[in-house]
């Protein structure tokens, strides 16, 4: 049985073919620049063949029929036809409260997603429109959703409101959503296995640190609580984003002469790593040579990152009452040991500890990098999305 993963954002459409019988990828890639005068394909086969450039295509629907035609290529394919791809799962941001775990779609859950524009705006609306693309072009293959925010829905609502009248939250649904939820769920799960436990007898912290960043508390295998609020935006600070911060500053910020758009863009986009760092990138690895090199701007970002992840930990270890693991996954938290490495010398408080030349071993792939002698493990744990996604709809469709 084969199942397509399709990821499509506003401008792109990521996919990923499994053969799900041994979970084996067979092939997988990206269309970007959707909208502009040059879009661009990435396919990349199992066996290590790629190929990459500019296609002629205009929308989310056309970006899927160039897809297909590559996975169906006589020379370049992995399959001899649509009809041997048994379903579709879409990532998908926002469910709302509706939506507490992964779906098969029909017109009632397209509906909620569209309810959902609002809480966000730049994802749903790409998401929907990548399922409506595969709708087109494979008409009877079953789609399923898997929702960013469905992990997370096991808060309890003194986790999940905000101190603000509660008839917003009644009337227009305004909570903490939490957001990366399916790499958190997958990282559960491996962490877990990793330790030998079930998942609902583990207590672990989850810190996905890429671009975007987010942390979720989970005790008994559910989220308790997590960074990320009624949108990305909250909590840690980030490659582009602010993360927490006085909504007064917002406010401020309007008052200053910029519309609610303009604000909205300065927080999402000009913040961050990229907005204090001073050196106009927002990702980490540059970030860290240019601390290196000794730009003392740089480097502030790098302690105010770091400072809230320490900050989260410590907060989500004594509401889960002790933890056995903090697993770090995410670009950032898979492959940087030295911002690894600073997280772990603000949690010795804790009686955890890094073993430096485990941190070094562990560049993207799983292991314990905390000492023997720590109280509780820190572990690296490689996340996979798309193959949680793939798990999901193998499930969802009860395909085995």
């Amino acid at each position: 049985m084969k199942v397509l993963v399709i990821n499509a954002g506003s401008s792109s459409m990521k996919f990923t073919l499994y053969a799900m019988e041994h979970e084996e990828m067979l092939a997988k890639g990206v269309v970007e620049r959707l909208g502009t005068d040059k879009p661009n394909m990435i396919y990349k086969r199992a066996d290590g063949y790629k190929f990459e450039g500019v296609i002629a295509v205009r929308n989310h629907v056309e970006a899927l029929q160039q897809i297909c035609a590559r996975l169906v290529d006589p020379a370049d394919g992995v399959i001899k036809s649509l009809s041997e791809i048994t379903a579709v799962g879409h990532r998908v941001l926002h469910g709302g409260e509706k939506i507490t775990a992964p779906v098969k779609i029909d017109e009632q859950v397209k509906a909620i997603i569209r309810e959902c524009f609002p809480l966000g705006p730049l994802h749903n609306p790409a998401n929907l429109a990548g399922i409506e693309a595969c709708e087109e072009e494979m008409p009877g293959t079953p789609n399923v959703g898997v929702f960013d925010t469905q992990f997370h829905q096991t808060m309890p609502p003194e986790a999940y409101l905000y101190a603000i009248p509660y008839e917003y939250y009644q009337k227009y649904g305004i909570r903490k959503y939490g957001f990366h939820g399916t790499s958190h769920h997958y990282v559960t799960l491996a962490t877990a296995k990793f330790l030998g436990r079930k998942p609902e007898e583990t207590t672990i912290i989850t810190c996905h640190l890429g671009n975007g960043c987010s942390l979720a508390a989970v005790k008994n295998g559910k989220v308790i609580d997590t960074s990320m609020g009624l949108t990305p935006l909250e909590g840690l600070m980030m490659g582009t984003r602010c993360g927490d911060i006085d909504p007064a500053a917002v406010i401020r910020l309007v008052d200053l002469g910029n519309t609610t758009a303009e604000v909205d863009r300065i927080l999402n986009k000009k913040s961050g790593l990229f907005g204090v760092g001073g050196i106009n990138s927002g990702d980490m690895r540059d970030m860290i040579s240019a601390a290196e090199a000794g730009n003392e701007q740089a480097e502030l970002a790098l302690r105010m990152f770091v400072r809230r992840i320490v900050k989260y930990i410590g907060s989500y270890y004594v509401l889960l009452g002790g933890a056995e693991a903090v697993a770090f996954t995410g670009g950032i938290g898979e492959y940087s040991c030295p911002i690894r490495k600073r997280v772990m010398e603000g949690l010795g408080a804790l009686g955890i500890y890094l073993d430096e030349a485990r941190n070094k071993e562990c560049f993207g792939k799983a292991g314990v990098i905390s000492t023997d002698g720590s109280k509780w493990k820190a572990i690296v744990m490689p996340t996979d999305e798309e193959l949680m996604i793939a798990r999901s709809v193998v499930a969802t469709l009860k395909l085995k």
